[in-house]
């Protein structure tokens, strides 16, 4: 595999949104080149149009970018409105066509809205941490939604 650029990386944001004990998961389109049919959490790649045409602070850099960019695709492919996100984990990967992705995980709790899905997304479940075994997930999905329910009940939240 060749990688052209090994200082340029896709920056992509996910989500564990949770609701009442659950954690919503998506299942992408069977259309997708990459990983069509899993099971996944919401997110997707950050764009310049995130944060190109907002203020600027010291040397014309953005702050904030990563919430702002996240909310974004949440709203797009599912229409929820989230709180807070929190950071809670990250990993690195190079998909099959040699794109090196820099993916950054958050969770935050769901606000409001009805799931309405974007045409990349085929179904969505809330389901428990118990419940995950019966899907077909992204590799590392369940770990890293275990991770969030342990800081959930850490801080009694559930």
């Amino acid at each position: 595999m060749e990688i052209k650029d090994k200082e340029m990386h896709r920056v992509t944001i996910t989500c564990v949104v949770y609701k009442h004990g659950k954690y919503l998961i998506t299942r992408r389109s069977l259309e997708k080149k990459f990983l069509p049919g899993i099971w996944h959490v919401p997110g997707g790649g950050l764009t310049v149009d995130d944060y190109i045409n907002l203020p600027k602070a010291g040397q014309d850099q953005t702050y904030g970018v990563l919430a702002l960019g996240l909310r974004r695709e949440i709203e797009e492919e599912v229409n929820l409105e989230i709180g807070t996100p929190e950071y809670f984990n990250d990993c690195a990967f190079i998909k099959p066509d040699g794109t090196p992705v820099i993916n950054i995980c958050f969770f935050a709790p769901y606000v409001s809205g009805e799931v309405k899905l974007d045409p990349d997304t085929i179904d969505y479940k809330w389901v428990t941490l118990s419940e995950l075994k019966d899907f077909d997930l992204i590799k590392g999905l369940e770990d890293e939604i275990k991770m969030v329910d342990d800081i959930l009940k850490e801080r009694k939240i559930g």
